[in-house]
């Protein structure tokens, strides 16, 4: 079960990464889908910086995705143990970048305000994680850093579930896009933190109970 869940992750952050890059770097660099949904701003979009906040945006969002995946896996953690020490600061680095982007944009989320308050909270939430997880490291509290970085890379998986969530509403069920994005949003904060205790439940329900490759 272990081995096919960590395989599901794999496989899902590959489509996800590669499907981000398709999207923003080739087939609409310039966001301008995205942009257009964005409508009545308390302030204009400073385009060219707003595309390069965005674009290290997603770079390091996905540098967070792939380094956290490498550091699940026993084998590494046991026989690997500088690049297990140098690839978790990696993926902190890459967090805290993602979060200090994802706060410039904040105030031209789509829906407004709402939105806004909205990525904050999660920033906030996810750096709060990330540095819970350091705290029991450092405490050698070896069990509690795992299920604290398990509850933080669920935290990797945010653009990927807005996304998939706005897309259900506005396309399967006819709501408003701003609508859509709004349920988007909040409900990519709840289920993130309902399938990070579920994953806990499960797989990581006792001390031995760890994903390996």
């Amino acid at each position: 079960m272990r081995k096919h869940f960590y395989a599901l992750m794999l496989a899902v952050a590959a489509v996800f990464i590669g499907y981000s890059f398709y999207a923003n770097f080739i087939h609409d660099p310039q966001a301008t889908g995205f942009l257009g949904h964005k409508v009545a701003l308390k302030r204009p979009i400073n385009l060219p910086v707003w595309l390069t906040v965005m674009e290290v945006h997603i770079v390091f969002a996905c540098v967070a995705l792939v380094s956290g995946a490498l550091n699940f896996p026993s084998r590494i953690v046991q026989n690997y143990r500088k690049f297990h020490k140098f690839n978790g600061y990696l993926y902190v680095a890459s967090v805290v970048i993602v979060d200090l982007t994802s706060g410039y944009m904040a105030p031209f989320s789509t829906g407004g305000k709402i939105n806004s308050v909205a990525f904050n909270l999660l920033n906030i939430i996810w750096l709060g994680m990330t540095i819970a997880a350091i705290a029991q490291i450092k405490r050698k509290q070896i069990d509690k850093h795992r299920k604290w970085m398990v509850r933080s890379y669920a935290f990797c998986y945010t653009n990927m579930f807005i996304h998939l969530i706005t897309y259900v509403c506005h396309n399967g069920f006819g709501m408003a896009y701003e609508t859509s994005y709004t349920i988007g949003v909040y409900g990519t904060i709840l289920l993130l933190l309902v399938i990070a205790e579920i994953v806990l439940g499960t797989i990581y329900r006792h001390p031995k109970g760890r994903l390996r490759a």
